[in-house]
């Protein structure tokens, strides 16, 4: 068995488990916890940076990522477009205007 399939394994294996959100916001508390029953300034700095860190994490698995790229792209489009037709414009005033002379 390959590298990879093993360690695929034991990924899925374990996500069966616990969750790694879940996983992550107990690794925090029991950090911070721990930090504050002996005293470990970073112990108690590890577990105020992951409980926050959990949330933003469930936040963005969340977001809708395709739809958010595909407005992006949309938006990119109608900016390329009205640069466009500023460009044609301009050179059309300008040509008037040569015209003119």
């Amino acid at each position: 068995m390959s590298q990879e399939t093993e360690h695929e394994i034991r990924k899925s294996y374990l996500s069966g488990i616990v969750p790694s959100e879940i996983f992550l916001l107990l690794m925090g508390i029991l950090s911070l916890i721990y930090g504050i029953v002996n005293e470990l300034t970073m112990s108690i700095f590890w577990g105020c940076v992951i409980v926050p860190g959990v949330f933003i994490l469930h936040y963005v698995r969340k977001t809708d990522w395709t739809k958010h790229w595909q407005e992006m792209e949309a938006e990119q489009k109608q900016a390329i477009e009205r640069a466009a037709l500023r460009r044609s414009a301009a050179e059309e005033a300008r040509k008037a205007a040569d015209e003119r002379k």
